[in-house]
């Protein structure tokens, strides 16, 4: 779970600087990192016209100083988020790294907070390497190889070392060791144990700092913690694998006293609650039984006695506290509006710092005195000058699928001073195991305010949060069924009073991304035109090309293509070998350096979709990985999109 021991492991990051320059003649010229294809001349007007709202920032805790009232944030001043120390609520943002990478996690040493140390990948590669920042010179040390992929970072109890992940591929396979080091002396660096499989996690380490607590990850709906020694690598197994029903486990953090840890689990139910594991019987107790939804992360106070935690309650991000003697929840004060994400206690267990977020305010970070009640507010995130309390609040919407299943998701009607139909984007998360829930939806504001465009956000089955027989109803042969979902959604818009189902865009990113081109394939009939981000156009050879440290993880989900009838499957779904269908403009946004949903799957759709005739655009950033991350190629995409929904939506 969050935890202000960790680091996090960054995804997306870039690699070189100008992107967009508008000349002259008036018109926005991509730079050469972009790649633009089919995509009309973009005129600067319409920079202007929406430059508002590309404005936006948002800000995220990190990390608290162990021993002065001061934390570590994340955002972004120029193109991309760094790592930036605010020292007091409502403080100025003094921003510490500058890299043209982005740089979304950072973590103070915990006794002495005289340096931190980050993760950093280059150009969206996810080979991330970890580093320290020494405040006291602003000199940066590379600690990791520079080569492998790596992951993790807890501090020991003690704060003299930290424990990792380091990816190791082999002819036999993917290995992800658990290592530890002391930052302060990179040389001491050293295998504690070699695991197989790439989803091993570091989750704790213990009060003595002797044993770790380590998750196996296998796939959303399957995944085990086991205890590993320190000085020896012996590993044990705490949450057996038994019976017929896959258990997931996520967290795992060790009681003050040793004694036991604490930890999520679905076991004997549809959701994962917060349960404490006793090492004498390895009994779980239940501590949230009384909630019937995820918890989605927790962290324990640093004296143990009280356990902050998030719950997903269909898609609203709620804080609760349990006191972990009693095992009863406290009351908190009024919050204020939004959903909350990113819990980190302070050292001396008298604050709890996190992210909060809604429709009319981006992420920014606030702090809870758990003695007094009080709520401050640390960042206030710029909006561009707009007045987001206009900004309208979704509905959650629900509709029959083809086998009588309910599916859900959230609308957003455009502003009332739109009258008649409205036509709709429709607009897929990614996983698949992903779930849309109601944050600031920046940009796309955009459409709802000025263009008058009604947007719903699907959870389709396989999506999270809605419990784990739903979380699986897309796996392997049942794929279709999810595409089916879709289609259910695009009946069900022509029958609503208010919305056009003749003018219907479906767009997503990754996962979503897939689901895009299988609307344009489905269902070509009933959309207007669609536009997909870094998705995959073929299941099977995205499965062949993706990263191989992914790829197993992936075929738990997806399939494996390698069985016969399998693979036959996922040929005959493909978009791609049913890109005959596609009648309808495509747009199609790609990551040179993606190591996710490779480019090659793009660049076949892309091929074939143009021999068929269908009009296609194509953008593609060659500093870029699963998503654009730097502000110009964000604002370059997003005209471009603008452009698209003007051309192929609105007329």
């Amino acid at each position: 779970m969050s935890n202000l021991k960790r680091w996090s492991v960054l995804a997306l990051a870039l690699l070189l600087a100008a992107v967009v320059a508008v000349p002259q003649g008036g018109e926005i010229t991509p730079g050469d990192n972009l790649i633009v294809e089919g995509i009309p001349k973009i005129p600067a007007s319409l920079a202007a016209e929406i430059g508002r709202y590309t404005d936006f920032r948002s800000a995220g805790l990190t990390s608290w100083h162990p021993t002065q009232r001061e934390m570590l944030i994340s955002t972004r001043f120029a193109e991309t988020n760094q790592v930036h120390q605010v020292k007091m609520p409502g403080g100025a943002r003094t921003q510490m790294t500058f890299f043209p990478d982005r740089v979304g996690g950072s973590s103070y040493n915990p006794k002495t907070g005289d340096y931190f140390i980050f993760l950093k990948d280059t150009g969206g590669n996810e080979i991330a390497q970890g580093y320290r920042y020494d405040l006291s010179t602003g000199n940066v040390t590379l600690l990791t190889d520079g080569k492998s992929r790596h992951s993790g970072g807890v501090w020991s109890t003690a704060g003299d070392r930290i424990a990792y992940g380091r990816l190791r591929p082999t002819p036999e396979g993917i290995f992800l060791e658990t290592r530890e080091m002391n930052p302060l002396d990179p040389k001491t660096d050293r295998l504690i144990v070699d695991n197989k499989g790439a989803g091993w996690v570091v989750g704790d380490w213990s009060p003595d700092d002797k044993k770790l607590l380590v998750r196996e990850f296998i796939s959303a709906n399957e995944s085990y913690i086991h205890e590993v020694a320190v000085a020896s690598g012996q590993k044990k197994p705490l949450t057996p694998k038994s019976g017929t029903e896959k258990v997931a486990w996520g967290g795992a953090t060790y009681a003050k006293n040793g004694r036991g840890f604490y930890a999520t689990t679905d076991l004997n139910s549809e959701f994962q609650r917060l349960a404490y594991v006793d090492f004498g019987t390895l009994k779980p107790t239940i501590l949230t039984a009384h909630i019937n939804w995820d918890v989605e992360e927790f962290q324990l106070s640093p004296n143990g006695k009280v356990i902050a935690f998030v719950t997903n309650e269909e898609g609203v991000l709620t804080l609760r506290l349990l006191d972990a003697v009693t095992g009863k929840e406290r009351r908190l004060p009024k919050l204020p509006k939004g959903y909350v994400t990113g819990i980190h206690w302070r050292e001396d267990g008298t604050e709890l710092g996190f992210n909060l977020d809604s429709v009319h305010s981006a992420t920014d970070v606030y702090s809870l005195n758990v003695k007094n009640g009080r709520v401050e507010r640390w960042t206030h995130s710029e909006t561009g000058g707009i007045n987001t309390g206009n900004f309208v609040e979704p509905e959650v919407v629900r509709w029959k699928s083809f086998d009588g299943m309910m599916i859900s998701g959230f609308l957003y009607r455009p502003a009332a001073k739109f009258t008649g139909k409205r036509p709709v984007i429709v607009d897929v998360h990614g996983g698949p195991e992903g779930q849309f829930q109601p944050y600031f939806l920046g940009r796309e504001n955009y459409y709802l305010n000025e263009l008058g465009i009604a947007l719903i956000f699907p959870n389709v089955r396989g999506s999270s949060g809605f419990g784990k027989t739903f979380l699986k109803l897309d796996n392997g042969f049942l794929r279709e069924d999810s595409y089916k979902d879709m289609g259910a959604l695009l009946d069900w818009i022509k029958q609503k009073p208010g919305l056009d189902g003749d003018r219907i865009m479906v767009t997503g990113g990754s996962y979503g991304g897939h689901m895009t081109f299988v609307a344009a394939t489905y269902y070509p009939e009933k959309i207007r035109c669609a536009l997909s981000v870094v998705g995959m156009s073929n299941l099977r050879t995205f499965l062949e090309n993706t990263e191989a440290f992914r790829r197993d993880l992936r075929r738990v989900e997806y399939g494996d293509e390698r069985e016969p009838k399998m693979r036959e499957f996922m040929e005959r779904i493909a978009p791609l070998n049913n890109a005959q269908k596609i009648t309808k403009p495509l747009l199609v946004v790609q990551g040179y350096n993606d190591p996710r949903a490779p480019r090659s799957e793009a660049l076949q759709m892309v091929e074939t979709v143009r021999k068929v005739g269908t009009p296609v655009w194509f953008l593609m950033a060659k500093d870029e990985g699963h998503g654009f991350a730097k502000r110009k190629n964000q604002d370059f995409q997003f005209y471009a999109t603008v452009m698209f929904i003007k051309e192929n939506l609105l007329k």
